[in-house]
């Protein structure tokens, strides 16, 4: 099954690899003295690339929805309130027990259905939550002049840098569950090739 227009795959790509800059280079602006660089890349230089980094995600991002608005591919992540809980909790027990009993998946992938319940609720909160609470709490750091002063007595500056690392905090698990996740499929290969060729292989092929 085409699952993976070019257009996803060239988001894909860009996306991860932006990601990664982006996590190590925030790492080393808050482990890295100003005055003694001794972490992964010095703190003005982190400061810079994280910047630069930030601007091609936000570009990114802005692609990505716009493909989703015109393409197929956003109603992937449509919710439906119909056995919203209860598929939750049928993928939850295959993932927790049913895979290790060689049980089969309860939601194979289909050309209606790219994503299983647990998944797409994951993916959701990941890319129309915690994605734009990234980019706009990263925009109230580089601009600080923009940013409410104090919120109920605290200082939103402090805030928002605090909205900002639990956001890249978070969005650095999921990539991490994102990549074991990637190993479940037919091959622990399959899935990852399938980003490359466009291609998804189904477990009964």
């Amino acid at each position: 099954m085409y699952l993976y227009p070019k257009w996803i795959r060239i988001w894909h790509v860009i996306n991860a690899l932006v990601f990664l800059i982006l996590i190590v280079t925030g790492l080393s602006m808050q482990y890295t003295d100003k005055e003694n660089a001794t972490y992964v890349v010095g703190f003005a230089k982190a400061v810079r690339m994280h910047n630069f980094a930030a601007l091609i995600l936000v570009i990114n991002y802005i692609f990505f929805v716009c493909g989703n608005f015109l393409s197929k591919n956003g109603s992937y992540y449509r919710i439906s309130r119909k056995n919203f809980m209860p598929d939750l909790i049928r993928q939850y027990k295959f993932y927790s027990s049913g895979m290790f009993k060689g049980e089969k998946h309860p939601f194979p992938v289909t050309e209606e259905r790219k994503f299983n319940p647990l998944q797409k609720i994951t993916y959701v909160l990941a890319l129309y939550v915690a994605v734009p609470l990234l980019i706009i709490s990263g925009i109230g750091l580089l601009l600080p002049e923009i940013t409410i002063t104090t919120i109920f007595g605290i200082s939103g500056l402090i805030l928002t840098d605090i909205l900002h690392i639990t956001m890249g905090f978070f969005l650095s698990i999921f990539m991490i569950i994102h990549i074991y996740t990637c190993t479940l499929g037919h091959k622990p290969t399959s899935l990852f090739r399938g980003i490359i060729t466009g291609y998804h292989v189904s477990e009964d092929e």
